[in-house]
C-alpha cells in the first residue's frame, strides 16, 4: 500500500469507457496508467462525469477540513477512504487516498452509476471474441475464468477482451460486451466491444459436458456473478430490468470442463449450431473497433 502511494502521478485525461465519457483529475497510482491510457478519447467530449482526487489539506492542529461544493449531497466510504458526490454524480470528489487499491473503487461506483442508466449489466466475467461471436465465462474466482479464455486464445486464435470484468449493454440490436480498463488480476483488458453470443457459467470437472440451463437454475447461476448498483435509488430496478431481458435473450450454459481442447470444442460446436446461416456462412462478423 504504502509502495503503490509512492508511485502516484499527476493526471488530467478524458476517457471513453463504453460510450460512457470520464474526466480523471489529481493523483493517481502508476499501476492504473497503462491501462486506462487505452480507453482515452478527445479532450473536446464533454465527459457525462468527472472524478476529482484531492490533495491532502492538513490544517492546524493536523486537522484535515474540506469545504462542500454546491450540490454535493452524499458521502461515501470505503474502508479509509472517502468520496464526496453530487446528486446526480456528474462529479465525484474523492479525498486524498491513504490506500488506492480502496479508492479505485470509487472509479466503478461512479462508473457504474452511469452505465446502469444506459443498460447495462456489470458482470463478475471473462470475455472473449471468438470469429465476432462475444463468449462470457462465469463462475466464483479461482473457477478458471481467464484460464478458459486462454484456451479459446490457443486452440482457436479467440481476442480476451477482459479477464475478470464484463459489462454487458442491452441495444436495438441484442447485447454488446464491452472492454473496460478494469480487468482484477488478469493481465488481459482490451478496448473494444463485440456483439455477445452466449454465457457459460463454468465448473471443474474431471469431464467435459455442455448443457444449456433455463428457469430457476439459469437466474441462480448467473444472478450471483452480477455486481448491483445498490447505492442508487432505482439502481436494483433498473439493473434487474436489464439482467431479465439479457437472460431471456441470450442462452446460458453451464460446462462442465478440465479446461483442455475438448472443452472449446463443445462449445465452439454449439455456437455454430445456434448461429444464424448468414454468420455461419461469413464465420461470424468482426468485433468492432474501439469504443
Amino acid at each position: 500500500m504504502a509502495d503503490d502511494l509512492k508511485k502516484m502521478v499527476v493526471w488530467k485525461d478524458n476517457f471513453c469507457i463504453a460510450r460512457v465519457y470520464t474526466q480523471i483529475i489529481g493523483r493517481i497510482s502508476e499501476n492504473f496508467i497503462f491501462y486506462w491510457n487505452l480507453f482515452k478519447s478527445p479532450a473536446d467530449v464533454p465527459p457525462d462525469f468527472t472524478i476529482e482526487i484531492l490533495p491532502q489539506q492538513i490544517g492546524r492542529y493536523g486537522l484535515e477540513t474540506l469545504p462542500l461544493l454546491e450540490g454535493e449531497n452524499r458521502l461515501v466510504r470505503n474502508g479509509s477512504e472517502v468520496m464526496l458526490v453530487n446528486r446526480d454524480w456528474t462529479h465525484c470528489r474523492i479525498l486524498a487516498p491513504e490506500n488506492w487499491d480502496l479508492a479505485s473503487a470509487f472509479l466503478t461506483m461512479a462508473f457504474d452509476t452511469h452505465a446502469v442508466q444506459r443498460r447495462m449489466v456489470h458482470l463478475h466475467c471473462s470475455t472473449i471474441a471468438d470469429r465476432g461471436r462475444g463468449v462470457l465465462f462465469l463462475g466464483p474466482s479461482g473457477i478458471g475464468k481467464t484460464t478458459q479464455a486462454e484456451r479459446w486464445r490457443d486452440f482457436r486464435g479467440s481476442l480476451i477482451i477482459n479477464g475478470d470484468m464484463g459489462y454487458v449493454q442491452q441495444t436495438e440490436q441484442g447485447f454488446t460486451a464491452w472492454g473496460t480498463p478494469w480487468h482484477g488480476s488478469s493481465p488481459y483488458c482490451e478496448n473494444t466491444s463485440v456483439p455477445l453470443k452466449a454465457m457459460v457459467v463454468l465448473k471443474q470437472a474431471p469431464f467435459n459436458q455442455l448443457r444449456e440451463l433455463s428457469g430457476f437454475e439459469k437466474v441462480q447461476e448467473i444472478s450471483g456473478n452480477v455486481l448491483y448498483p445498490q447505492w442508487m435509488e432505482n439502481g436494483m430496478e433498473l439493473c434487474l430490468s436489464t439482467l431479465d431481458a439479457l437472460l431471456t435473450g441470450i442462452p446460458v450454459y453451464r460446462l462442465d470442463n478440465r479446461a483442455d481442447e475438448e472443452g472449446v470444442r463443445l462449445l465452439a460446436e454449439e455456437l455454430d449450431r445456434i448461429a444464424p446461416p448468414e454468420e455461419r456462412e461469413k464465420g461470424g462478423f468482426p468485433i468492432s473497433n474501439k469504443s
